[in-house]
């Protein structure tokens, strides 16, 4: 006996450590593309351009162009035409390790040396990116020389990308709409789906068993598929009351629609597992059915409350499709998806932008997420273990 014991509790310890470490790896498999993110987006675009975000804590080397002043700037000294400035356009952003004047050789000259371009023609560029350009005769043309050089940049985070984003980029006025659309599309469903969970549950009455049935048979329905014949009995009714088609109040009721399913099912299975004790004692004291459901039965199904609240937010913040059909696509009802998914037609190639979106999308989530998420796998669990 003592032999098997030991080897029950030699298993058991295995398989929680086997949990842990599968949690573990899911978690840094979760949080790594969202801490990239994070970093992307307080990079600015030279950086993201040259190093990946893990490179963003540490000086990088670059290659990069430039173009010294033109003509227009010489000066005359000794009987040398000068031209002198800084490559840099903030000075000591960078140090400057070598320089070249062509692209095949773009580290030719140690920072601080003095280039034979020919024709007495000579080029000094510093560390710090200060230069001197020389010639025995007199510079022409109205561009400057073209230099190359090899710069170490010190690590510089910046908030300038979500200036321009939330003003800028029409990002802020969707947040707002999809704030507007999420809100109330997450707390309808629960308000329904409670009363409907409790008469399901502790309720006797005709037709009862058929109704679950069918519930549960809309679980299986495809969003796709229900969308437009939704639609068009949402226009309908529309217009036989004067309610025009493109409303919160469309997109409130569709996503009221496809959520109620879900959450009455959830709802009713953790509900019908609370204990019977308590129903009966709160009867056999003259509580009435509603006293029963506000007083006893909300309290006890918070858990499962917050983890359909979980579940419905994240459906409805990152729906595209929904918010498309019901609401539009004009720039005053845009949600963030719908932004997003058009920054990356007319912004595809500016990564600090599109990065800082992504994060501005991602944020809310994760605070709706991590505040609740206490409550997630009890309610979750208890939901779909207990029935009746």
């Amino acid at each position: 006996m003592a032999q098997a014991s030991g080897s029950s509790a030699g298993k058991s310890s295995f398989g929680r450590w086997g949990v842990h470490l599968a949690v573990l790896f899911f978690v840094v498999i979760w949080t790594i593309p969202t801490l990239g993110i994070l970093v992307s987006s307080l990079r600015d675009k030279d950086q993201i351009i040259a190093s990946g975000w893990w490179n963003s804590f540490f000086s990088s080397s670059q290659t990069q162009a430039g173009r010294l002043a033109p003509a227009s700037a010489q000066q005359e000294k000794d009987g040398k035409f000068v031209i002198e400035g800084n490559i840099f356009e903030t000075p000591g952003a960078s140090q400057i390790s070598a320089f070249g004047t062509r692209a095949q050789q773009p580290t030719a000259y140690e920072a601080g040396s003095v280039a034979d371009l020919g024709d007495g023609e000579t080029l000094q560029v510093n560390a710090d990116g200060t230069y001197v350009h020389t010639s025995a005769k007199a510079f022409e043309g109205e561009r400057g020389q073209r230099v190359y050089y090899a710069s170490t940049v010190p690590p510089r985070f910046t908030t300038e990308n979500y200036q321009t984003v939330l003003f800028s980029e029409g990002i802020g006025r969707s947040f707002l709409n999809s704030l507007t659309v999420t809100i109330p599309a997450t707390v309808i469903p629960i308000m329904i789906a409670a009363f409907a969970a409790y008469a399901l549950a502790w309720m006797r009455f005709p037709g009862r068993a058929l109704l679950i049935a069918v519930i549960i048979g809309l679980l299986v329905v495809p969003l796709q598929m229900a969308l437009i014949p939704l639609l068009e009995i949402y226009n309908g009714v529309g217009n036989l009351f004067g309610v025009p088609s493109k409303t919160y109040l469309g997109i409130w009721l569709a996503h009221t629609g496809f959520g109620l399913p879900f959450a009455i099912y959830l709802l009713r299975s953790y509900m019908a597992g609370l204990p019977r004790e308590l129903m009966e004692s709160a009867r056999i004291d003259g509580a009435s059915d509603f006293e029963i459901f506000m007083k006893i039965v909300l309290p006890l199904s918070f858990p499962v409350l917050a983890s359909f609240a979980i579940f419905q937010f994240l459906w409805v913040w990152n729906d595209l499709l929904v918010a498309m059909v019901f609401l539009g696509s004009g720039n005053d009802q845009l949600v963030l998806t719908g932004r997003l998914n058009a920054l990356l037609g007319s912004r595809g190639g500016d990564w600090e932008i599109l990065t800082t979106s992504a994060f501005v999308t991602i944020i809310v989530p994760l605070i709706v997420f991590f505040s609740l998420q206490r409550y997630f796998v009890r309610g979750l669990l208890a939901g779909s273990v207990k029935g009746g």
